[in-house]
Parts: structure tokens; sequence; C-alpha cells
């Protein structure tokens, strides 16, 4: 799906007279990446922003060749909570035993911030970033009710060393006038946040509360609120005393937490609908593989 999604993605930008290329090949190689910075500087000279957003659940270290295996496993003890099939919307109670010490470093090494510094120092060894320019990763803390699994689990030690990492690649920016930031985002469905347990039952919520009170926003709505009242404002970028741009700052207002607290100590399968917009959530996660769009027919033969 992804390979469909980027070349539609490619050949609609170019309709519009825009510039879009894919490069395909492993993201975490030594050779994509000076690939990468060769078509920066035959296309544009130098780049003025650089957004990391890496999703992978293996990666091969370029110095040592030896592959890491990610893990969404809780930390010290057993987890157990409620959650929903992204699929059938079923609640049922999800039980995962912790992660080895083996298992969360080699998490952090897949979903740290080891890779994007290696990016950033090739970038900048190339000259191939302008004055000023930007570096971008992206994060998630979330509710109190996920932490075990997430900010307090495997997944939780990865964006804790990506976000020191941009304290220091920060450092490293000055140098050329640059910076860096993490931008940490609201819930969204995506492909990965569905096999956390938790997160779909309680993105179900969180939308139709969100929705009830104006405040939802879909990925490109959020990250254009990002750039236009965040990042490129103009003046000084705005940031919580860790030096992180907060665009959860809608989810995890108190009277939305209230709510979705409230609902998940109500919630069962039979007020479902009630509780949570599951089916907004289903239609986001079918869409996300090219699926639950009326105008398509589905039954109709194609050519692979």
């Amino acid at each position: 799906m992804g390979w469909y999604a980027s070349e539609y993605f490619k050949k609609k930008a170019e309709e519009e007279g825009l510039f879009a290329e894919n490069i395909y090949g492993d993201a975490f190689s030594r050779e994509i990446k000076e690939v990468a910075i060769d078509a920066v500087k035959k296309n544009f000279g130098k780049a003025d922003l650089v957004i990391y957003s890496l999703a992978s659940g293996v990666r091969t270290d370029p110095a040592t060749g030896v592959m890491y295996r990610s893990v969404l496993k809780p930390l010290g003890k057993t987890y157990t909570a409620r959650s929903a099939n992204p699929m059938t919307g079923t609640l049922e109670d999800v039980t995962i035993a912790p992660a080895t010490d083996e298992e969360a470093a080699a998490t952090v090494k897949v979903m740290g911030g080891e890779d994007w510094e290696l990016w950033m120092d090739a970038l900048l060894a190339a000259d191939a970033l302008s004055a000023g320019a930007v570096t971008l990763a992206y994060s998630y803390i979330g509710p109190e009710l996920s932490q075990a699994i997430y900010r307090e689990g495997t997944i939780g030690k990865a964006k804790e060393h990506i976000e020191r990492t941009a304290k220091v690649l920060d450092k490293k920016m000055k140098v050329i006038g640059g910076a860096a930031y993490i931008s940490v985002n609201k819930a969204v469905v995506t492909r990965a946040s569905a096999v956390i347990p938790v997160v779909p039952l309680y993105t179900g919520i969180l939308f139709k509360i969100m929705e009830k009170k104006g405040l939802q926003e879909d990925c490109a709505a959020q990250m254009y609120r990002m750039f236009t009242e965040r990042l490129y404002a103009g003046g000084k970028v705005p940031v919580d005393s860790e030096g992180r741009i907060r665009m959860d700052d809608r989810e995890m207002r108190e009277d939305v937490q209230k709510e979705v607290s409230d609902a998940w100590g109500a919630i069962n399968q039979d007020n479902l609908a009630a509780y949570a917009d599951f089916a907004a959530y289903q239609n986001e996660f079918l869409r996300l593989h090219g699926f639950g769009y009326p105008q398509i027919d589905y039954e109709k033969d194609v050519e692979v």
C-alpha cells in the first residue's frame, strides 16, 4: 500500500506543477542517505526543512550490520488492559508480558533518535542544509491510561531517546543558524498505533469527544496548524519546558481528558457507539490501506 500511496502522491503533485520524488530503499542505510542527499542537491541545492518520520519494526545498524527488532511491551511487569479490535470493534482484554532488557534496548535502536542523528550528520557534512534550516521529528505522550504500555513501555524509552536526540541536534544545527524540534502530536489512526493495546479504543472515545467540542482534526489539519501557527508563524517557536512543540494541546485539555476517563469507566460492548465513534476510527483505518472510499469499485478487475 505504501508504494501505491507514494506513487499517487507524486502523480498528483506533478499534475499541480509541484515537485515530488520517491526514493525506495532502506532508509536506515548509508547508501539511501547518499542517494537522498544527491537528490536534494540536484533539485534544490540545499534543504530548508527535514522531517524525520520513519516507522519500521526492524533496523540494521549500518556500522555493524546487526539487525534489531522493536517490540511493543511494558517494562517491569505484565500489563493487562481493555482494548478494541480495530477491524471488528470487539472489546477484549489484552495481556502482555514485560520486555527483556535486550528487547528494550533493541526498540531504542530501531525507534530512537540514533538514525535521525546519522541523517542530520550526513546532511551537515555534505553542506546540504541551508542557513536557518530546521529539522523536526514526531512524538507522542498520550493519556495516563496508556502510560504503562506507551511512555513507560519500550516505545516510550525510544520516544525519550529521540527527544534527547533533538537537544543534541539543536546544538549541531545552531552552527548554521538552524534548530531541531520534537512535535508532540495528538492521537491519530496509524498502522502502528492500531496494534498498541488501549490505543484503538481510546482513540475512538477521544474522536467522539473532540468532535462534540469542535476540536477534532485529522492528520493534515494538525500538521497545517503546526506549520502555520507554530513552526513558521513568525517569531520564537512556542515550546514546552522540554523544548517540544505541543500539538496535543487539544487532546490533553483537562475537560477532554476528564470526559475520556468517564467514558472509559462506563463503556462496554453494548454501549460502545454511545461513548466512542469507533466507526470513524475504522473508516480512517480502512482508508490508510486504500479501502472505504465510496467512489471506488473494489469489485472491478485491475492490472497489478
